[in-house]
């Protein structure tokens, strides 16, 4: 019997071949932002009105309508003289901070319109401020900035 045990001893040991890698943490997160999609966000930012939106589309859809209002509002208390019709549209790239503070990354505007409403884009700027509370967008949870380009329909007679 014990030589029955002896002899098996030493099948079970190398049978059992047991490996182990040790991953280190760079490496997993190598994998793990290669997987990711970076252009893409779990949760947009949003407003309070917008939060209860859980469908990505409809909450972003639900964010960029109330800053479009926003910035529509504000324009339209804005009593400028022009000189010539104008009937143009800006792109406003907005960005999000992580921390939910909104600015102008930049704005494209033709220079007829520049040229009209040579103020516009310290009204813009206004607009942007006076946004109520912004919830930043997440990526897994964690709360990252967002650039949105929107466009701006500019009508003046």
């Amino acid at each position: 019997m014990k030589r029955t045990l002896l002899l098996l001893l030493p099948i079970f040991l190398f049978a059992c071949n047991f490996e182990t890698k040790k991953i280190s943490s760079e490496e997993v997160l190598e994998v793990e932002s290669q997987s990711l999609n970076w252009k893409e966000v779990d949760e947009y930012p949003a407003f309070e009105d917008c939060q209860n939106e859980t469908e990505l589309t409809a909450a972003r859809d639900c964010f960029e309508r109330e800053v479009a209002e926003s910035v529509y509002a504000y324009l339209a208390k804005q009593q400028p003289v022009v000189t010539e019709a104008i009937n143009d549209t800006l792109l406003l790239y907005l960005e999000i901070s992580k921390e939910g503070r909104p600015r102008i990354d930049s704005v494209e505007i033709d220079s007829t319109t520049i040229n009209q409403l040579p103020e516009i884009r310290t009204w813009l700027t206004q607009s942007i401020d006076s946004l109520p509370k912004i919830y930043p967008a997440s990526k897994r949870g964690i709360p990252v900035s967002t650039v949105f380009k929107m466009p701006i329909l500019i009508k003046a007679e």
